[in-house]
């Protein structure tokens, strides 16, 4: 159950990313109007930051769950 909720994130996760990706690639190819830019760039700037905190929470807990993992083995050692 949660490795199915795990991964189901995860898609939706690269799925924004996907889009992040294909604004940044239609705006190097001047796919927008200058009157679209300002709505283009506030979603992009949204998916930008989401993804970015997203990115910077996965990293927070795989540092943690590292750190548990290295103590752990040390406090059975010290216990034998």
């Amino acid at each position: 159950n949660m490795t199915e909720n795990t991964q189901a994130n995860e898609l939706n996760i690269q799925d924004l990313a996907l889009a992040r990706a294909v604004i940044e690639l239609a705006t190097e190819r001047g796919t927008f109007k200058a009157n679209e830019m300002a709505n283009v760039g506030a979603l992009y700037n949204k998916l930008d930051a989401f993804l970015k905190e997203v990115e910077a929470q996965a990293k927070a807990a795989k540092e943690g769950a590292e750190a548990a993992m290295a103590e752990a083995p040390q406090e059975d050692t010290d216990g034998s």
